[in-house]
């Protein structure tokens, strides 16, 4: 395989566009027409981990966190940084970053931790808005279902669990081509009425281009009319930390043990609670972020990392914190990553990185 091949994969189910203003996701280092068999996938990537790469004859890391994230200015080695990304030229090993493009889908990173957890009934906790389009088009009723199912086949049409989902309505359409026309109903210089349906659907701001090649190509109009309308709806499968509920309440005390069996902790951050809890907000990494949103959403709990002190008080015993630890809340990224591949990368082998990347230890 070449490593675009991968790239296509990976970004199928975590597309660029959902990345975070702040991130830099994509492939870092390394050229997309190389040719890869093997691929070593950790959270962090570090020189240990590309050595670990070396040692395995790994052609690609695949991390979740980008190592270039504020910027390169210098390649001299000065600090761990420049020396990984030295490290990955000088032995032809490619990096690629996947980050908060696979936070924010809903199979994603908090997916992952909900599915640790036992939750059922999970949904994106902040939906994003302003990220779908509105297709309006006009198709002759004898072309009506090649063009519909063209453009859906293109990714249009999704509304969280359902797929193909559109509508249409029947009208009359139309149109008098000049002497350089060639129009596909009629001649040059003729008026036509014409049995239309006007179809409409939704797609993700990312896919417009292809939508309208799709349409253009499957039209059988010379001159395609068509309408594409921002919409300001939440998009309810993509977005920043989930929400679940587990199967039976449970003491606090009780939910904090299942969290440091499931996630093998020594320890945990958490503010008391004078209730049973069932509903949990969750958000892998640093999530504070989102903590006066779990509290709108009702819940009992809300699981992320790396709170300030002064951030605690916010709980103000409405629901609990919990705080279990950047890394510890996203180690089985890589095991998410991996079981992807493994689906759908059938001719590449790729393997976990042994490597401890926490830079935290606990006494």
């Amino acid at each position: 395989m070449i490593i675009k091949e991968i790239i296509d994969l990976l970004e199928q189910w975590a597309p660029l566009a959902y990345q975070e203003s702040y991130d830099n996701v994509g492939l870092l280092v390394g050229s997309p027409s190389c040719e890869i068999s093997k691929a070593l996938i950790t959270l962090d990537c570090t020189e240990e981990v590309i050595q670990e790469a070396i040692d395995m004859k790994c052609q690609l890391v695949i991390a979740h966190h980008p190592i270039i994230f504020s910027g390169l200015k210098k390649l001299t080695g000065k600090n761990y940084v420049e020396r990984t990304i030295i490290k990955a030229i000088k032995n032809d090993i490619a990096i690629y970053a996947i980050h908060t493009s696979l936070d924010n889908v809903s199979s994603g990173v908090n997916h992952m931790i909900a599915e640790k957890l036992g939750l059922k009934n999970s949904r994106v906790l902040s939906p994003k808005k302003n990220i779908l389009r509105k297709l309006v088009t006009y198709i002759p009723i004898d072309h009506f279902e090649n063009v519909r199912m063209a453009i859906f086949k293109v990714g249009a049409g999704h509304i969280g669990n359902y797929s193909h989902c559109g509508f249409s309505v029947s009208g009359f359409g139309s149109f008098k081509g000049n002497e350089h026309a060639n129009p596909s109903l009629g001649e040059a210089n003729e008026l036509m009425r014409v049995e239309e349906q006007r179809f409409e659907t939704i797609f993700p701001d990312y896919l417009e281009a292809r939508v309208i090649r799709s349409l253009k190509e499957s039209h059988p109009y010379e001159e395609v009319a068509y309408d594409i309308y921002a919409m300001e709806n939440e998009h309810v499968q993509v977005g920043s930390g989930l929400i679940g509920e587990l199967e039976n309440e449970m003491e606090l005390s009780d939910f904090l043990n299942l969290v440091k069996n499931q996630f093998h902790l020594k320890a945990l951050k958490y503010t008391s609670l004078n209730r049973k809890v069932r509903k949990i907000a969750l958000c892998g990494g640093s999530g504070s972020f989102l903590r006066f949103q779990a509290a709108a959403s009702g819940a009992d709990v809300y699981l992320s990392s790396d709170f300030k002190y002064h951030e605690w008080f916010d709980a103000e015993g409405n629901l609990s914190y919990v705080d279990i630890g950047h890394y510890e809340s996203e180690q089985f990224t890589k095991e998410l990553i991996f079981n992807y591949l493994r689906k759908k990368a059938l001719s590449l082998q790729s393997e976990i990185s042994k490597v401890n990347t926490n830079p935290v230890n606990y006494l």
